[in-house]
């Protein structure tokens, strides 16, 4: 399978979508698009994401109804850890720094408290390997 980093801007947004519905068509995926394009434009993207591996489609009836390869969460990770290694020097403590950094103003006590609990998992699930 292509790389998420390898889509366009548009094949993103296509899959975004998909991701957040699970299943689509074609006009489902139309109508979901922020800035419009029309009908024959989004079934190229869908068959251009289905050649490069990224989704499949089943029949429904008269229509394809698309569905994501990789699930949501394992594409997330592989996204994630392209942007740490591009935009961070392969550092997750400096992507976790800027995060923190942009978001301290809206960053609830509770979700600190939620945080450090999963280092501290993270610390234990290390000291037990």
């Amino acid at each position: 399978m292509t790389k998420t980093s390898k889509l366009s801007r548009r094949e993103r947004q296509i899959m975004d979508i998909l991701y957040r519905l699970g299943e689509a068509s074609a006009k489902e995926v139309m109508e979901n698009l922020e800035d419009s394009l029309n009908y024959s434009s989004v079934r190229t993207f869908l068959r251009k994401l289905e050649e490069k591996g990224h989704i499949n489609h089943r029949e429904s009836g008269k229509k394809y109804v698309y569905t994501p390869v990789v699930g949501r969460e394992r594409a997330s990770t592989s996204a994630l850890s392209n942007l740490v290694k591009t935009f961070f020097s392969d550092s997750p403590v400096m992507a976790v720094n800027s995060l923190l950094d942009m978001s301290m103003d809206e960053i609830s006590d509770e979700e600190i408290a939620e945080l450090e609990k999963l280092i501290q998992k993270k610390k234990k699930s290390l000291k037990d390997k």
